[in-house]
């Protein structure tokens, strides 16, 4: 009960301080209809209580299977089954992740259907596995991470030379939203896991970060090979449908509650499975630790189901038309300001950051501050989300602008940084882009692309989840870089 009550504080943080902006919005230049801000209400209650029932559900249920799953991989000592594994799990706990079934509703919202939502969840997850399994050879051969970040976002920017600009949004969105709350725990208990059939036996702090940002990697060459694959080049996106045009306060919720329920058990189901296999031939485990997973699974689908309506019900309706009221004021330094507000918020709300920030205060006895790891994030992110405003506001403006020089950057600064450091922050970016982020920054874009003459809602209305991961990729090197110099002016010895 207690985990359950800390939880819930830590969701009502993160929710809370975009609710109280709409409010004020809503009391001063955009007034919203009673019947979308009560729904918009009640859809906060829903993600508020849905989303401390999920987390508390992963720690009890999915966590412990990736610990279960890491060690059972280090016991066959097989580096072919860590392949097959990392595939397989790679592409089931990825199709479970919400974030990313968000960001794939809104894309088949958007082009009415063109992109459907199971076509980028499956392609995406595809691409997760692929990855998920290259980064788990990493590990066992070890393997510098910077180098193979270097190689596959050379290979990303090359095959992004042939892809359309609405599919490049996408796909870096993507990146994002599947290194959410349920594929994260997952991935770095497999990484701890097999982080011990290294020679020596011995698993490294720097093991346990980097596997993350390699398989969201894969996330974007999926959806980028899609993209020349289908040769879709010409799809167009309109928000027109997607604001529902129900009064009805509670109905939406009782309306999307089945479907919502169905999807989150076939998401679910297949992972169920898994673990009740290898509980069987391998676990073994002992019925009350089996009864307690089972419970954290249970948990786990009941939380996704109440997050996901909360969030279609009632939470992204809002957004959309905050965004679309605030563009037609034809005042455009607004939607740039109340982006970066939002971005400031939204990441000093998100408790994986306080999670991220104490490890790296630990890891560095103190060196680097987490009040300064904050301060740092929060004004990134508040650009990053300011920036994309700018995007919208300014069509010319394209997302290759901002990523391609961003990611330059950031593999230059890999190479002057110490290894901890480089997975740290390439990890950070499915941090920072969170649950806030892939449901009302996104669909507050969208709504602003929506409204501004000259902006495409699928090209400039997405994209800034992908903004929100890039700028911890900067921001914790550039503090890698202070640890190093302050620790080398203090006598410490660096791992370079």
């Amino acid at each position: 009960m207690n985990v359950l009550i800390e939880k819930f504080k830590e969701v009502l943080y993160a929710v809370l301080p975009v609710t109280f902006i709409v409010l004020v919005l809503n009391f001063t230049i955009v007034p919203l209809e009673t019947h979308l801000l009560l729904r918009f209400l009640i859809g906060a209650l829903w993600i508020i209580f849905g989303l401390s029932i999920f987390l508390f559900g992963v720690d009890i249920g999915i966590s412990p299977i990736g610990n279960l799953m890491g060690g059972y991989l280090t016991k066959t000592n097989k580096v072919w089954f860590v392949g097959i594994a990392g595939l397989i799990l790679g592409f089931f706990i990825s199709v479970a992740e919400p974030d990313l079934h968000i960001l794939a509703a809104q894309v088949a919202f958007v082009t009415s259907g063109a992109i459907s939502k199971t076509s980028i969840v499956v392609v995406v997850s595809i691409g997760i596995a692929a990855l998920l399994a290259l980064g788990l050879f990493r590990i066992v051969y070890n393997k510098p991470l910077h180098k193979l970040l270097t190689v596959l976002y050379l290979v990303i920017f090359g095959l992004a030379l042939f892809t359309s600009p609405e599919f490049l949004a996408v796909s870096f969105d993507a990146s994002g939203a599947t290194t959410g709350a349920m594929t994260v725990p997952f991935i770095l208990a497999l990484a701890l896991g097999v982080s011990s059939l290294k020679k020596g036996g011995k698993a490294s702090e720097e093991d346990s970060f980097g596997l993350v940002a390699i398989a969201s990697s894969g996330a974007i060459l999926a959806v980028i090979i899609m993209s020349i694959i289908s040769k879709s080049d010409k799809i167009s996106g309109s928000l027109q449908a997607t604001v529902s045009e129900s009064t009805s306060i509670i109905g939406p919720f009782f309306y999307k509650l089945p479907s919502m329920a169905g999807e989150v058990f076939l998401a679910l189901l297949p992972l169920l499975v898994i673990f009740l296999v290898f509980n069987s031939v391998s676990f073994k485990l002992r019925h009350r630790q089996f009864v307690r997973i089972m419970k954290g699974l249970v948990y786990t689908f009941i939380g996704l189901v109440l997050f996901l309506t909360g969030v279609n019900a009632g939470f992204m309706d809002v957004g959309t038309t905050v965004g679309y009221i605030l563009a037609s004021t034809g005042q455009p330094w607004i939607v740039i300001l109340i982006g970066f507000i939002l971005g400031l918020v939204v990441i000093l709300a998100e408790p994986a950051v306080y999670v991220l920030t104490n490890q790296i205060e630990n890891v560095t006895s103190g060196y680097v501050k987490r009040t300064a790891v904050i301060l740092f994030l929060s004004i990134g992110v508040g650009m990053a989300v300011a920036l994309s405003m700018l995007r919208i506001t300014v069509p010319a403006i394209q997302l290759w602008h901002y990523l391609l020089p961003g990611y330059l950057i950031s593999i230059i600064m890999m190479y002057y940084v110490p290894p901890l450091f480089v997975g740290i922050a390439f990890d950070s970016g499915g941090v920072a882009s969170g649950p806030m982020t892939a449901t009302f920054v996104l669909a507050f874009a969208q709504g602003a692309a929506e409204a501004i003459e000259g902006a495409n809602v699928l090209v400039d209305g997405f994209g800034v989840i992908a903004m929100v991961a890039m700028t911890p990729l900067i921001a914790l090197q550039i503090l890698g870089i202070i640890f190093k110099y302050k620790s080398t002016k203090g006598g410490l010895e660096v791992n370079d």
